[in-house]
């Protein structure tokens, strides 16, 4: 085959998945009876997560002389400290999960009656508000799917590793929060099979079209679920009109290049410290946390879960202080819709700079800030008419204890600021997908605002 045939071969299947992505998205009625399901699925067997002091964990433990707390294996993440020093801010220090090895977040897809589905998972965490959250097919640490806890396997894994049964539709490593995992990526993958799948009863099919619908119910669709969502192309968009001037979008090379000269202007060094070391903390039988009430604060929790691989446990958790807010400014050109991005620095983030939201408050929350970001006035001013979605979002349930932030889309108007500041940046849509696919480059807020604006129904042109 011809390079340029291939190419077209290549061009076909593509358009071939937006195409049956949009049948799907179509579909939305039926997502009505998920939270009755996620709630049966709760109801089905004991679980329970309460609060406890450290002296009652088990098989975790402070380390002596570094005070970090760790595991006794060696594996699953540990909770350090962390130095940051970057040019022309003050150094500061805080506690930081530390997880060295890359998890899958899998979705297993399949044509149903001539509609592609996605197996979901009725998943447990202990930090989930409401514990049950809609996850992915595979959610799994590789401590947890090569069974260092030396318990049950991890169910429909075969699909993604190995040699694989179906059709990779996605795959890239991303980033998780870069204010509390130092340098923690996953593998997002999306695999579509031909063969009969058995549906367990903590999984179920679902259109994307439900999945979307399931989208605008506070805290039901988990992070891990959003992420991979956002790796897939966008079902109702072939990319700009060939024909509207483009003037002022960039191209790839100049958001790089911009990209990079963030990179350089936000020099850092993160030197990794003992959890002793980290000044400022308030410490007792049950909390580690900063004295300014500021940041997370880490906790124990015993968990008891029935449908785990391991059916009870203990470990820590962070536990965030406020509620967060993350926010994207949209807008309609003739060249399609274009999303303000800002590149942002964070402390455990792999590269320095990310592309983030608009607006990204979520560590020391949005109220009362000493120096708030640009644009928050303008996002949390906005009139309904305006707000195109928004909702509570819960974060990774594995790690952090019942945090959720504010995710919010809000159109741009007329008044909006014409002048934007060095951090900022309006992208078309499309655009900031093509980043997302690459992997590594977009956070993972802006890949939940991406899955929530592509969930919105087709009619309202926004995807």
């Amino acid at each position: 085959m011809t390079q340029t045939a291939a190419h077209t071969e290549r061009r076909h299947s593509a358009d071939h998945l937006v195409r049956r992505l949009a049948d799907s998205a179509r579909l939305r009625t039926g997502a009505g009876s998920v939270p009755d399901w996620l709630a049966e699925r709760r109801r089905s067997g004991t679980f329970e997560v309460r609060r406890i002091p450290f002296a009652e964990l088990r098989q975790w433990s402070f380390a002596p002389g570094s005070g970090n707390l760790v595991h006794d294996s060696g594996r699953f993440f540990s909770i350090e400290g962390l130095r940051v020093r970057r040019d022309g801010a003050a150094d500061w220090v805080q506690p930081i999960i530390h997880q060295p090895e890359t998890g899958i977040l899998g979705i297993l897809a399949k044509e149903i009656d001539g509609v592609l589905h996605f197996l979901m998972q009725a998943k447990m965490e202990p930090g989930n508000i409401g514990l049950f959250q809609l996850g992915p097919t595979v959610q799994a640490t590789r401590s947890n799917y090569t069974k260092v806890h030396r318990g049950q396997g991890t169910r429909y894994l075969e699909h993604f590793i190995g040699q694989r049964r179906g059709r990779v539709l996605t795959d890239a490593l991303q980033s998780e929060q870069g204010d509390s995992f130092l340098r923690k990526r996953n593998r997002n993958m999306v695999v579509e099979t031909t063969e009969d799948v058995e549906e367990h009863p903590d999984h179920r099919w679902l259109t994307l079209g439900q999945i979307n619908e399931l989208l605008t119910v506070d805290n039901l669709v988990n992070m891990d679920a959003r992420t991979v969502l956002s790796c897939l192309p966008l079902p109702f968009a072939d990319g700009p009109d060939p024909s509207a001037a483009r003037t002022t979008a960039p191209t790839d090379w100049e958001v790089l290049s911009w990209l990079t000269e963030l990179k350089t202007r936000h020099e850092r060094t993160m030197t990794r410290i003992p959890l002793s070391q980290v000044d400022g903390l308030r410490r007792s039988d049950d909390e580690i946390g900063p004295a300014d009430g500021r940041r997370a604060s880490v906790v124990a929790a015993s968990v008891v879960a029935g449908n785990r691989e391991v059916t009870s446990w203990t470990q820590p958790l962070l536990a965030a202080r406020r509620q967060g807010l993350a926010a994207l400014v949209v807008r309609r050109t003739e060249g399609g819709v274009e999303v303000l991005v800002q590149g942002l620095t964070q402390p455990g983030t792999f590269d320095t700079v990310e592309l983030a939201p608009t607006v990204q408050c979520v560590t020391d929350g949005y109220t009362g800030l000493d120096d708030p970001p640009p644009f928050l006035d303008h996002v949390l001013g906005a009139p309904p008419e305006r707000v195109r979605y928004t909702a509570l979002l819960s974060e990774e349930g594995g790690r952090f204890h019942r945090r959720d932030n504010h995710y919010l889309v809000v159109e741009a108007d007329d008044t909006f600021s014409r002048k934007l500041p060095p951090s900022h940046r309006w992208m078309p849509l499309h655009q900031l997908k093509r980043f997302i696919a690459l992997g590594s480059h977009v956070d993972v807020e802006a890949r939940t605002l991406v899955a929530c604006l592509q969930s919105l129904p087709p009619e309202q042109g926004w995807a």
